[in-house]
């Protein structure tokens, strides 16, 4: 009786008469002309098809920066919206409620804050530029445009306890306090971010200065933008 030969039998033979020789098994894995295969170009189990290139793994990507940013961003924003919601329940049910004079000085220290966001956009440009030094200029006028208003701040907080306002003369000063002091300290996390900015070495660094400057001007224009909205909802307070 002849003997069967197997289906497996039978593609070795074809693949000994087609392929001269036959094929050698695939690397581990089942990586075959994978990256790490002759040909390098393929695509791997686990490896993406780039050429056979791979992302450093100590060069860590530019999304976990944006994505910190963005988590820092909207915690402040959830933690202001809240006291702004206590503020206005507060304003509406309160007996005890006296409007505070809001300093003069406000208006000078949110049009300083302003020009600030505009010389940080200017300082960005000039980086794109590959103009350091114009950069570096710029940066630091937006740095001491952030200071001067901290100290502007601290202007106004001495000429309402010069008129006898404190923190715990009634409910609207204290929200008045509250939202400028809270709104300064975060403020200064800013500037402090500035002058990380500024001094770094970005040779020695795993972020590029492009990248470190953006994500600062986020922050930057979210404090702009959260100071007009505060200092909207004091004069609503009046």
């Amino acid at each position: 009786m002849p003997s069967t030969i197997a289906p497996p039998e039978i593609e070795l033979i074809v693949e000994d008469i087609g392929g001269g020789g036959g094929r050698g098994k695939p690397p581990a894995g089942g990586n075959d002309g994978g990256e790490n295969g002759p040909g390098g170009g393929g695509q791997g189990s686990g490896g993406q098809g780039n050429g056979g290139k791979r992302p450093q793994p100590g060069t860590p990507s530019s999304h976990r920066y944006y994505t910190g940013m963005a988590l820092a961003i909207v915690s402040i924003l959830m933690f202001f919206m809240a006291l702004a919601s206590a503020f206005l329940v507060r304003r509406g049910s309160s007996l005890d409620w006296v409007p505070v004079h809001l300093p003069p000085v406000l208006i000078a220290n949110t049009l300083i804050l302003l020009a600030s966001s505009a010389t940080l956009e200017l300082a960005r440009r000039r980086l794109a530029q590959s103009d350091l030094n114009g950069f570096r200029t710029l940066w630091s006028v937006t740095t001491a445009l952030g200071l001067l208003f901290l100290l502007g701040q601290l202007v106004a907080w001495r000429q309402l306890v010069a008129a006898g306002v404190f923190l715990a003369s009634n409910p609207a000063s204290s929200f008045f306090f509250i939202f400028t002091g809270l709104h300064a300290l975060h403020l200064f996390g800013g500037v402090a971010a500035l002058c990380y900015v500024a001094l770094r070495k970005f040779e020695i660094t795993k972020i590029s200065r492009s990248v470190a400057a953006e994500v600062a001007s986020y922050y930057w224009h979210f404090m702009d933008a959260l100071w007009v909205f505060l200092l909207a909802l004091l004069y609503l307070g009046k």
